[in-house]
């Protein structure tokens, strides 16, 4: 194989990645917004220590949030981690996977 093929390969490979990110950021939006419900993105990081301006680029797919962050809106929502991201895997297409096989 040579370092032009190679090259494709790689890019491939980060396309592949990047469309797989946004399908788990829109995900992670919807999951959010339904949670939220009427409470306005302001109230929700007001109360629960998360920047606005972090849950809006979050709704708007824009945001990839740290881990804690997580942890922070599963508790917003008075979720566990585990429940939190069960919602979010509603909202994936069925049998996603970051990887292909």
């Amino acid at each position: 194989m040579n370092t032009i093929e190679r090259f494709n390969i790689k890019v491939k490979i980060i396309n592949m990645q990047s469309e797989k990110r946004q399908i788990i950021l829109k995900a992670l939006s919807k999951t959010v917004k339904n949670l939220r419900g009427n409470k306005s993105q302001y109230m929700l990081g007001a109360e629960y220590d998360i920047p606005s301006s972090v849950i809006s680029d979050i709704e708007r797919e824009v945001k990839d949030p740290q881990l804690t962050t997580l942890f922070k809106l599963a508790g917003a929502f008075n979720l566990k981690i585990s429940e939190f991201l069960e919602e979010l895997e509603k909202n994936l297409p069925k049998n996603f996977s970051l990887y292909d096989d």
